[in-house]
């Protein structure tokens, strides 16, 4: 029992089980029962059992026993040698970690027990959906699986075709000798953008400027129905960078520039997973009873948003004071909300890796913040440790692992992967300490996210996905988020709100009738993909159409002339113009300039020179708009809205007033960069915390 583990036990206690009963049922009518994976014996046969084990010398067993024994002793001795190892025991105590009533850490360490290093090394793998047939599962003993960016079941795949792929690798995890289940994960960073027709919210860049931490929340518990409706119960989200220069690709997925703004909308934490309730262990996950929640992840710690020149994965020159202050208060709250998971970040700190930081990741983050969920590598992230990428991969396995990341996304190689870290074990590079430690943190999230009790997902939430009831509150998101910058010349009435029942109105620009374009990264695709064909939702364009009286004509050119704007500045009574950029995500949309893309600045200009115009610039940060103040006559920042277009023709309108307030600084020029609020040289176009306010049409026509 002590040197063999239990399922070569179980093989050899049923192979002599089977030799053994042909001639125990011929020649004394006893009998065994198969029942699951052991052969149990028939009561006849316990009593022979019984018998002998109750008896110090063969000379005392019964006559009938004697004449067995006599020609099979040997075989009964093992026989009855691997029932004591295997019966006994098992029947006490082989299900306790299946046990819900037991206590979580008696069911964690149960399970621990029993299993191998190869089974142990399994839980720690996370590897892509491409990979991951249920055989694959099962014979890598994986304990993770993900779809990256644009990896899907199939284009525009429906709710059930999600479950049925999730639940046919959960199968393969179940089908294991000990059944440990799969946890599946996504990136959720604006609502579930991977899926064909789900609900996508505005990105964080603009949830910052509503600064509300309910709405937050809500919308955290929208997106977890929305992923559970597709079977899936892990996502990596949200992301918690503070981001300091927006030059950085990723700035659109952080919600502000200020520790402070970022920490109180990491509420979304707490409706991804649930309200913690009170008096629960700090640091420990939490994930509400039931399947309308998923476990979150805080990412990416730490510093991401702090780098050089806003590099996507660069070095972050920080004093550990700095660090502190600036981007470590976001996982003081995510941590005291139950988080599930952290993960850890490419870049480096003062020219240390990330991945490879023991101090931040197991001596703060694990035992200063006392975080008791499971830290999880980026995309390949333990690659990036060495220079050039990948060029000692084992050693990379090492100082991650040592550094206390307990799984690692691979996401391809994870053969490689599972080889080098058994053999880091093995010859005890790795101590066996530190696996247990990590995959015990892993096995607390699946115990607490009740992943053993549930582990298959059914079609019964399917009709969450884009659900009216999301989109209205995506819709509500977007009007918080606008922030109105300009509204009306010197001298002149304010353009905004705008009229709804004027003759003629002209919409242009590249980002009015663009899906796409509205969404922005990580939507459908990695990257996102600009046009209307990607998924379901509205545009501005859309909007505004809805927006109008039935007699106004709206007529749309996406790129007028100068020209055409001679032949026809009479017959607007004014130009609503929607410019900005195109999508991107992480090192693609790092940017050194950040100007508008063309041709956005001519339409600008020979729009606003011909007629009265509202300019709504679609973008994930701030971009350089000084040299088109004068020329236009109202300017509204609406960041990357996601599905809703109608909510930005909502304000536009006036059924709803403007209330968003810049959650980052509005620099002039590139060469400010980095400025953020309190610096003290800080010189901006439109400072941190800025937004116009406006009422509601209704609201100024009572107050007439």
């Amino acid at each position: 029992k002590r040197t063999w583990s239990l399922g070569a036990c179980v093989k050899f206690y049923n192979c002599h089980c089977r030799c053994l009963v042909a001639i125990l049922a011929d020649k004394y009518a006893l009998g065994w029962a198969s029942k699951g994976r052991v052969l149990l014996p028939t009561a006849t046969t316990v009593q022979l059992c019984a018998c002998i084990g109750r008896s110090r010398s063969w000379s005392q067993q019964p006559s009938w026993a004697m004449a067995f024994l006599g020609s099979y002793r040997a075989s009964v001795l093992l026989l009855l040698t691997c029932a004591s190892c295997i019966l006994m025991p098992a029947a006490a105590d082989y299900a306790k970690y299946k046990d819900p009533k037991q206590p979580l850490n008696r069911r964690i360490s149960d399970l621990l027990a029993r299993m191998t290093v190869a089974e142990k090394i399994g839980q720690m793998s996370q590897i892509e959906r491409e990979n991951a047939t249920a055989d694959v599962v099962k014979e890598f003993f994986i304990g993770s699986v993900l779809s990256g960016g644009g990896s899907v079941p199939a284009t525009n795949a429906t709710p059930e075709a999600w479950v049925r792929m999730v639940n046919e690798m959960q199968r393969g995890a179940l089908s294991t000798r000990l059944g440990i289940p799969m946890l599946y994960g996504i990136d959720a960073v604006h609502g579930h953008g991977n899926v064909y027709r789900a609900t996508i919210f505005p990105h964080n860049v603009g949830l910052g400027c509503t600064r509300d931490p309910e709405l937050a929340k809500k919308i955290g518990a929208a997106v977890a129905l929305e992923v559970r409706a597709t079977g899936i119960p892990y996502v990596f989200a949200p992301c918690v960078a503070v981001c300091r220069d927006p030059r950085w690709g990723r700035c659109y997925e952080s919600f502000s520039e200020d520790p402070k703004l970022v920490q109180q909308m990491a509420s979304v934490i707490s409706g991804l997973q649930g309200e913690i309730p009170a008096g629960g262990r700090r640091g420990a996950p939490y994930v509400a009873a039931g399947q309308r929640n998923v476990a979150a992840c805080s990412k990416h710690y730490v510093g991401d948003g702090g780098t050089a020149g806003g590099a996507n994965e660069g070095d972050t020159p920080a004093t550990f004071h700095d660090l502190l202050s600036v981007h470590m208060p976001p996982y003081y709250s995510a941590v005291a909300q139950g988080v599930s998971t952290v993960m850890v970040s490419f870049s480096s700190w003062n020219g240390a890796k990330m991945h490879a930081n023991r101090f931040l990741i197991t001596d703060f983050l694990k035992t200063t913040l006392r975080f008791r969920g499971f830290v999880i590598s980026d995309w390949g992230g333990i690659e990036r440790i060495t220079t050039p990428k990948g060029a000692d991969y084992m050693l990379s396995v090492k100082l991650a692992i040592m550094a206390g990341i307990d799984m690692i996304m691979i996401p391809y190689t994870y053969t490689e992967f599972i080889d080098d870290l058994s053999t880091l074990v093995h010859n005890g590079t790795i101590p066996m300490s530190r696996i247990d430690d990590a995959v015990r943190r892993i096995l607390r999230v699946k115990f607490t996210m009740g992943l053993f009790e549930n582990p298959y997902a059914d079609f019964s939430l399917a009709g969450e996905l884009g659900k009216q009831e999301h989109r209205d509150l995506a819709r509500e998101a977007v009007r918080k988020s606008l922030v109105l910058l300009k509204n009306g010349k010197a001298g002149e009435k304010p353009l905004l709100p705008l009229p709804k029942n004027a003759e003629s109105i002209l919409v242009a620009g590249s980002h009015a009738h663009d899906l796409g374009n509205q969404c922005g990264g990580w939507t459908i695709t990695w990257q996102g993909v600009a046009g209307n064909n990607l998924t379901t939702g509205t545009t501005i364009l859309d909007g505004i159409k809805h927006a109008v009286g039935h007699g106004t004509d709206v007529v749309y050119s996406e790129n007028p002339d100068a020209g055409f704007m001679r032949q026809n500045k009479a017959r607007f009574d004014y130009a609503v113009v929607v410019v900005g950029e195109p999508p991107y995500a992480e090192s693609f949309g790092d940017n050194l300039n950040l100007t508008v893309p063309a041709p956005g600045p001519r339409v600008i200009q020979d729009v606003c020179g011909s007629v009265r115009c509202a300019v709504v610039l679609v973008s994930g940060r701030p971009l350089v708009v000084e040299p088109y103040m004068d020329a236009v006559d109202a300017l509204v920042a609406a960041w990357l809205p996601g599905t809703e277009g109608q909510g930005v023709s909502d304000v536009l309108f006036g059924d709803y007033g403007f209330t968003g307030k810049l959650a980052r600084t509005w620099f002039r020029s590139v060469e400010q960069l980095p400025m953020n609020v309190g610096d003290a040289r800080y010189d901006p176009l439109f400072p941190f915390g800025f937004g116009l306010q406006t009422r509601a049409a209704a609201d100024m026509e009572a107050l007439n």
